[in-house]
């Protein structure tokens, strides 16, 4: 069965939809199976309002750059259709979600809640219960998953979905780094460097070969390895 799933961001024009702030951009990346399909939604919106100071910036975002942009009673219905059904994956999803569903009410279209048309899953919740006590941003998550972030010069919300997704891909896969070494059970003799020799007259291994689940499994994390990585030489023809 096909998993779809759509990593989310969002930027406004301030903290608090109950404050009349709203969102000015969209930027959504699709994932079927853990897949990136390059089928990605985005989006500028003319918010109708000022966008605050400190708004612009993180965002780099003006409100002259906003005046020709469609409302978002214009875009609400294909960013709908884009998400309906989907689990969305969002960093800090709470704000997100907050502003989608008060854009939603102010259509007066009875459109439902955004966690009533879509599963929805908090990255920063799932961060924090795997790095208690640690700094869980999407820059420290991109440190620690070795994403690169470089472009991230100011927030942008499909750049952002596009790391998102990178670093979610880097949180539920097993692992960050390929660390070869690391699977294997340390001893005093590897600790300290010696090689361990195997007995000439030791019984003939035995051959296990991987199931059609298990290449999957596989493929899936050597396009993460791809990505991380800026190309390696598994792919190299």
């Amino acid at each position: 069965m096909l998993k779809r799933q759509i990593v989310l961001d969002t930027e406004t024009t301030g903290i608090d939809p109950k404050a009349g702030h709203r969102i000015i951009e969209i930027g959504c990346v699709e994932l079927i199976n853990r897949r990136l399909t390059g089928n990605n939604f985005h989006v500028y919106i003319n918010p109708d309002r000022d966008i605050e100071d400190e708004a612009i910036d993180v965002h780099g975002i003006t409100n002259e750059f906003l005046r020709d942009k469609p409302r978002f009673h214009q875009i609400a219905q294909e960013f709908i259709d884009f998400i309906k059904g989907a689990e969305l994956v969002i960093h800090n999803a709470p704000f997100d979600v907050g502003f989608m569903d008060h854009e939603f009410a102010a259509l007066n279209q009875h459109i439902q809640p955004t966690r009533e048309m879509c599963q929805v899953l908090d990255t920063l919740d799932m961060a924090r219960k795997m790095h208690p006590g640690q700094k869980n941003s999407l820059d420290a998550l991109c440190r620690r998953y070795d994403i690169d972030n470089s472009k991230r010069t100011l927030h942008g919300a499909l750049l952002d979905s596009e790391i998102l997704a990178d670093v979610y891909l880097g949180m539920t896969g097993g692992q960050a780094k390929l660390n070869l070494g690391q699977n294997v059970e340390s001893s005093n003799q590897s600790e300290q460097g010696g090689i361990v020799r195997l007995s000439e007259n030791r019984k003939p291994l035995k051959i296990v070969y991987a199931s059609a689940d298990e290449v999957i499994a596989h493929e899936e994390r050597m396009q993460l390895v791809e990505k991380a990585s800026g190309g390696s030489l598994w792919f190299k023809q």
